[in-house]
């Protein structure tokens, strides 16, 4: 991380996460004046809300397409003969063209405007699906997903900053609480929808990725006729350099974090990359359904919680996460030990509201830690870190699984989780206490 802090209008702007995070926790302390109710006011912000809607959706749908391939891996590997090391190189290589997306494209629509951006995004979306529609080997798959991965990047961030550019005024919190729960699940519905359409439906290679995408071409159209929310400003190409630092001054308590973004990012990285071979070698489940409902407990109830926990004080909420998140993996490991498919369901919706929390808890954090011209540059790092932790774990898993087994991978994995969110706790015990400089003072 370089030491020296660029300027403020050298900074990045917030990518979907950030400007969620900041519209939850900062827009409803200072509720704008509400628009006087005449006729045409009202028709303006009923078609403002219907647009907001229709972009929601939009968002919703490229977290499906995430999710969607998960419960596909023990089809895909089933078929084309691969380890779970490759699996877990597929899963990680999305996250890699994702990770690039935010923090090369994170800032772009705010120069060249929103709809330009996301009519990219949906084109090398729609690509991404053709490929996955005619793969026949790994190596159309790997291409697949980088593809999928650097445009749900490129998506997510600027769906991110349309939904606040189209807020509602009668509801200023309603961006921030959109963009963080439809993330998830988006993840949740994309896995249990593909299990059922495994489960069920022909063709199970393919249904799915057609019936995406028909709803690329809906999102396209929404695309066409929304609004245009952002103006055109100098700056596209200097937005494209990723920049990353920790103002010093923050540095305690956001290295407080880590753990807990570690440890939840990385129980969601092993739940969407092996999760459905556990399902599958561990407890014998032969269900595509059930295998996709291994992603979906977690990610649903991570979604419900985050929406339920939403006015909870952040601070409370670190610990409850990571007690929770502890507990939920503990139980989950039982589970396993005991064969034990409802343990280990238990568990998993244990951690789950651990992990809607952890997520909602970090990011509440850092909103309101880091100064308005901090936030983009802080949250840059936070997300470095969390997709890290989602999927390079993941890869190391998936080497150990080829020689001690999906089972052993899966307990010393749980365990190293449910060491990070005890850590976690420690470290936000530690930061409530003075430092050594509040002390001189």
């Amino acid at each position: 991380m370089p030491s020296a802090q660029p300027s403020c209008a050298e900074r990045p702007q917030p990518t979907t996460a950030m400007r969620a995070s900041v519209a939850a926790l900062e827009s409803s302390a200072r509720p704008g004046a509400q628009p006087a109710l005449t006729q045409p006011n009202l028709a303006r912000g009923r078609a403002r809300t219907g647009m907001f809607a229709a972009v929601s959706a939009v968002l919703v749908l490229f977290m499906t397409a995430a999710g969607a391939p998960s419960p596909l891996y023990v089809v895909y590997q089933r078929a084309w003969g691969f380890s779970a090391t490759t699996l877990t190189v597929v899963f990680a290589v999305y996250v890699a063209g994702l990770m690039a997306a935010l923090l090369v494209l994170g800032a772009l629509s705010d120069h060249v405007g929103r709809r330009p951006v996301l009519a990219a995004a949906i084109t090398l979306e729609a690509a991404a699906m053709v490929l996955f529609l005619v793969a026949g080997d790994v190596w159309v798959l790997l291409l697949a997903r980088i593809v999928q991965g650097i445009a749900t990047g490129a998506a997510i961030t600027t769906l991110g900053a349309t939904l606040v550019d189209m807020n509602p005024p009668h509801a200023p919190g309603r961006a921030g609480l959109v963009s963080s729960v439809a993330s998830v699940s988006g993840l949740a519905l994309g896995a249990l929808g593909s299990g059922a359409l495994i489960q069920f439906a022909p063709a199970p290679m393919r249904l799915v990725f057609v019936l995406l995408l028909a709803g690329l071409v809906l999102a396209a159209i929404v695309v066409a006729v929304m609004p245009e929310t952002s103006a055109r400003r100098p700056g596209a190409r200097a937005s494209l350099a990723p920049r990353l630092g920790v103002p010093s001054r923050l540095r305690r308590d956001v290295y407080a974090l880590v753990p807990m973004l570690v440890a939840s990012w990385a129980l969601g990285g092993l739940y969407l990359s092996l999760g459905p071979s556990v399902a599958a070698s561990v407890f014998g489940l032969s269900s595509h359904l059930i295998e996709g409902l291994v992603v979906t407990v977690l990610c649903g109830t991570g979604a419900v919680s985050a929406f339920a926990l939403r006015r909870r004080p952040v601070g409370r909420l670190l610990s409850i996460a990571a007690i929770l998140l502890a507990a939920g993996t503990v139980l989950t490991l039982g589970g396993v030990e005991a064969h034990s498919i409802l343990l280990a369901a238990l568990g998993t919706a244990v951690a789950g509201v651990g992990f809607g929390a952890g997520l909602l808890a970090c990011f509440g954090t850092l909103a309101r830690l880091a100064g308005p011209g901090e936030r983009g540059e802080l949250f840059s790092v936070a997300y470095v870190i969390a997709y890290l932790a989602f999927s390079v774990p993941a890869v190391f898993a998936g080497v150990a699984a080829v020689s001690t087994g999906l089972r052993a991978t899966t307990l010393v994995y749980g365990i190293g989780v449910a060491a990070l969110s005890l850590a976690a706790l420690a470290a936000q015990r530690l930061t409530q206490q003075p430092s050594p400089a509040e002390l001189r003072g």
